[in-house]
């Protein structure tokens, strides 16, 4: 993930700086895209092990939204 991010932040100021090749866009998005896809499963992960206490102590585990 770590690589993953230091690309998109060389893509990013470059983009910045100079401007992109084509080919560099289609590597931003698809990288961009991976990511978001990674951190999805991390959040959906994490909120796995989430309980939520009511006002009465019950527990109750989060559930994902329809």
């Amino acid at each position: 993930m770590e690589k993953l991010l230091k690309r998109i932040n060389e893509l990013a100021k470059k983009s910045r700086e100079q401007g992109l090749s084509d080919e560099e866009k289609i590597e931003q998005n698809t990288l961009r895209q991976e990511y978001l896809k990674k951190f999805r499963q991390g959040m959906e992960n994490t909120l796995k092990s989430v309980y939520i206490m009511d006002e009465k102590g019950n527990k109750r585990k989060v559930e994902k939204r329809k």
